[in-house]
């Protein structure tokens, strides 16, 4: 499931981000993936240990805890604290798939990724390139957000990032795993989540959405893992 979550940040977020990352160190960020990532990817990323980079990493963090699309389609147990990188021109990143595994900073145990996640902080007018390509059955999607704007695609895609030919790209992005491991009883529990919510909205609770909220509830209990 490919999904757009818009205004996780508000703009004023966005700004104090921007405000911090400028004043920024970053580094090659080759030093956070594997042998095959390392061939394909040139870009830049905060530091995982810098101070800026853990105050960030909080504020996104509690936007993702208030945004109720995020928690339903993700069914988050666990994610990555939020990572920041840039391109700048010329900079990209290849085709590859997502690392199964991640160790979870100060020794907290692993995390499978399940659902990945990019936060745009730049707008699109500000630069030119830097598309964010995924692979699905369907073929290929390039996604270029709103500054503050998410989207949310299964771990086990495909994917890349289009060399950026004007500005500079700036992201935040991470891993979560999920109580449901399968992207496809994720997407169905996302559409029956959505229409219960949407025939609320319209009629209310009646005896019609209290069955589904049944099914929707008995669904999760049988596929989810915590």
């Amino acid at each position: 499931m490919l999904l757009h979550i818009p205004k996780v940040l508000t703009q004023e977020e966005v700004g104090i981000m921007r405000e911090r990352l400028a004043r920024s160190g970053w580094t090659d960020g080759r030093a956070t993936v594997g042998a095959q990532g390392a061939q394909v990817k040139r870009n830049r990323q905060l530091p995982e240990n810098a101070p800026e980079a853990r105050e960030l990493a909080a504020m996104v963090q509690a936007a993702l805890a208030r945004n109720p699309l995020f928690f339903a389609a993700a069914l988050p147990v666990r994610s990555m604290p939020p990572l920041f990188n840039r391109y700048g021109v010329g900079e990209h990143y290849g085709d590859h798939v997502d690392g199964a595994v991640r160790v979870l900073p100060g020794g907290a145990g692993m995390l499978r990724t399940d659902v990945s996640s990019t936060l745009f902080l730049s707008s699109p007018e500000d630069y030119d390139g830097g598309e964010l390509v995924v692979q699905d059955t369907y073929g290929e999607h390039e996604v270029k957000l709103d500054a503050g704007d998410l989207i949310l695609y299964p771990s086990t895609s495909v994917h890349r990032v289009e060399p950026v030919t004007r500005g500079e790209r700036i992201c935040s992005f991470f891993w979560t795993q999920s109580m449901v491991r399968d992207d496809a009883r994720r997407a169905m529990l996302f559409e029956l989540d959505r229409t219960i919510e949407s025939l609320r909205s319209r009629v209310g609770d009646c005896p019609e959405t209290v069955a589904l909220t049944a099914h929707y509830h008995n669904l999760l209990r049988q596929w989810a893992e915590t």
